[in-house]
């Protein structure tokens, strides 16, 4: 009788316990991550961490009290742990951290001083409850009495079990309730439940207990993609008047495909692309058309770099060509690689995955390098170091990037050893060398993506105490001028480049393009602050980086409206009046007349002059009176649509069934015969009259 009374004193005891650890943790969790506290999805979060308490304590008090005190406070720890950690991640990477994808403890672990840099001291504080509890348990052990219970075990079991089933019913009906359910947000609650596809949110609804048990639920019973009724989605359209822009193309082999196909998912697919805008043409149509391109993906670069006095280089293509003033890199869990992948196709990475490496086998006939070969171009790709992180050799190839360089293939020197990396400088040169190789008549697309920028910046490595001296008289920490310091081995890289293509008389023949990854997340965000002079914890902008387009001939232009790297192939491929089908990209030509001024984050949330929209707190920050609530909403439709349908698409690899179909029933009109010539007579040559035809 003894052992039943007391299992129930434990019983009580590890609840409150636990319940009160719990919920401080997860109250100032919200308070660092600026997530209200008086708000529906709160008193969820409580009825959660109540039907979590209870369950936990019920197995806990089935030992003796002292083991059931250890286990309790062990899994107090690990919640907050768990906590502190995804803080962490959201502040580094710009997400929170899956079961479902092991890419982003891999960036941590390789990066943990830089990791450990980035945290701001305030996340410390989400260990304080547990910290607290395990010192007042060890100080006053012996004082600590027990609650004591008449009645027989039975009752309280069932009392239990009661309490435990009302609270789960309750949880459930905040699920579905309509007024529990923020009308702007992008996925409902009851989805989230079913699986987490935007954490952000998942976090911010269901807390950080919450958004753990459904994250480890979706990865061990994964839910089929849902099947979503494009036909509802659909816009009619205007009818399309044509002028000298209209972009025609010719969708018979599209339509027929429609028509033939039995799979629902990949007809969904085809819907949803056919009825998409054409983007006609404009009067920046073809202003490249025939010169050579270089893209460069510069290594965790963002505003920093715009500096005249430490990066003359890039400073004179930014200033004396076109840059893009309000370009963004939004981060998310392979913020290279999938971004890289991005601006290729067009396409939102998958939020919870390390998109470009799962689905390498896929294939995109409308990717950049597909649409430069087609134009008779000769195309190519190259990155300086090796295939630890992303499999290049295997994903470029399937985007039609001819021949693929990692650091191996152009024979320059590095290092296997954390952060030190190639020298851009080394790797310019060889670009060079490569386009030697070509014959004076070929035309060249090219792809370079930098690495000598990248992190770490806390400890000491070749390229980072390069050029201290340069800024020793800097007000800035030693980690930001390592930073700066390898930013100056980019810029000298980029200085080879241009002074090469000069002396081979290549530059007025070539466009160069500068853009970003993402910008230095391996350094402080203060540290960034102190540079650019802004607070880059604001609205987002700690993700702008550069844009730049570059050829001597153009006339020095400031564009203003809202870019990322998704507008990067369209954008070209119209530049260098490419055969093209706008509609299977996501991005947009971002100099058409009617291109919207919007980025698109990881999470679903935008940005433009007039809003900035917080998917995680489905909040909106008007900056004017353009937009209402309404518009806020349809903007969010749109964007949520067209990034489920980006995910159908990799996961499906429509792409390649798409090209198999247009292939299939492809149209080849005939030719028009050609017309008769009678040969005309001429005074030489006897013409004769019916009649003597007659007498003949």
């Amino acid at each position: 009788m003894e052992k039943k009374v007391t299992y129930f004193g434990k019983f009580l005891f590890n609840y409150l316990l636990l319940l009160i650890i719990m919920l401080l943790s997860e109250i100032i969790f919200r308070i660092l991550s600026n997530f209200s506290l008086f708000e529906w999805a709160f008193l969820r979060i409580v009825i959660g961490i109540n039907i979590v308490a209870i369950m936990v304590s019920l197995l806990t008090s089935l030992f003796k009290q002292k083991v059931a005190r250890i286990i309790t406070l062990v899994f107090a720890f690990l919640f907050s742990l768990y906590t502190f950690l995804q803080i962490g991640f959201v502040n580094y990477l710009g997400v929170y951290m899956s079961f479902g994808t092991s890419s982003q403890f891999g960036a941590v672990k390789d990066y943990i001083a830089e990791f450990l840099a980035a945290l701001s001291w305030t996340y410390y504080l989400i260990f304080v409850p547990v910290i607290i509890a395990i010192i007042l348990l060890i100080v006053f052990r012996k004082k600590i009495k027990i609650f004591s219970f008449k009645r027989k075990s039975a009752f309280y079991l069932i009392f239990v079990a009661i309490i435990l089933i009302l609270l789960s019913l309750l949880y459930g009906y905040t699920v579905k309730a309509d007024f529990m359910q923020n009308q702007l947000q992008q996925v409902s609650n009851a989805e989230l439940m079913e699986n987490p596809s935007i954490p952000s949110i998942a976090v911010k609804e269901f807390g950080t207990v919450g958004y753990g048990i459904i994250d480890i639920k979706a990865l061990i019973f994964p839910k089929k993609e849902e099947e979503i009724s494009i036909e509802e989605v659909i816009e009619e359209k205007e009818e399309i008047v044509e002028t000298d822009y209209t972009r025609i193309i010719d969708d018979r082999a599209w339509k027929t495909a429609i028509e033939n196909e039995k799979n629902t998912a990949f007809n969904n697919l085809n819907k949803y692309y056919i009825n998409r805008d054409i983007t006609d043409k404009n009067e920046y149509t073809g202003l490249f058309e025939g010169k050579n391109l270089i893209i460069i993906l510069m290594e965790s670069v963002n505003d920093i770099m715009i500096n005249k006095e430490f990066y003359p280089n890039f400073y004179k293509l930014y200033t004396e060509g076109w840059h893009f003033s309000n370009n963004y890199s939004p981060r998310n869990s392979c913020a290279t690689g999938n971004n890289e992948m991005s601006g290729m196709i067009s396409l939102y990475s998958i939020n919870d995955s390390c998109t470009a490496n799962k689905y390498k086998n896929n294939t995109y006939f409308e990717a950049i390098f597909n649409l430069f070969n087609n134009s008779g171009y000769k195309t190519s790709s190259m990155h300086d170091y090796t295939e630890s992180y992303y499999r290049r050799s295997a994903i470029h190839k399937n985007m039609g990037s001819s021949i693929y360089y990692g650091v191996q293939g152009l024979k320059i020197p590095y290092y296997n050893t954390y952060g030190n990396w190639a020298s851009d400088e080394d790797f310019f040169k060889k670009v060079l060398t490569i386009i030697d190789k070509y014959d004076e008549d070929t035309k060249f697309m090219t792809w370079l993506t930098t690495v000598s920028s990248h992190q770490p910046y806390s400890v000491s490595s070749p390229y980072g105490d390069l050029y201290l001296n340069v800024f020793k008289n800097t007000k800035y920490n030693l980690a930001t001028k390592r930073y700066m310091s390898k930013l100056k081995v980019l810029d000298n890289a980029i200085g080879i480049l241009v002074n090469g293509l000069e002396e081979r008389g290549l530059l007025d023949d070539t466009v160069i393009v500068l853009h970003a990854d993402h910008y230095p997340y391996g350094l402080a965000k203060s540290n960034i602050q102190s540079v650019l002079g802004y607070n880059v914890n604001n609205d987002a902008l700690a993700d702008k980086t550069p844009l730049v387009i570059y050829n001597p001939k153009l006339e020095a232009k400031e564009y203003t409206q809202y870019t990322s790297y998704m507008n990067l192939t369209p954008t070209l491929a119209n530049l260098f009046n490419l055969n093209y089908d706008p509609r299977l990209y996501l991005g947009h030509d971002v100099l058409s007349n009617d291109y919207e001024s919007l980025v698109v984050f990881a999470d679903g949330s935008f940005k433009n002059e007039h809003v900035f929209y917080n998917a995680g707190t489905s909040k909106a920050i008007y900056y004017d009176d353009f937009y209402k609530p309404e518009d806020i909403k349809k903007i969010s439709t749109k964007v949520s649509l067209d990034m489920k349908m980006s995910t159908l698409s990799i996961k499906n690899n429509y792409f390649s069934y798409l090209s198999k179909m247009l292939d299939k029933y492809k149209i080849v009109d005939p030719e028009p015969e050609p017309e008769t010539e009678f040969e005309i007579p001429t005074s030489s040559v006897e013409v004769l009259t019916t009649e003597e035809k007659q007498d003949e």
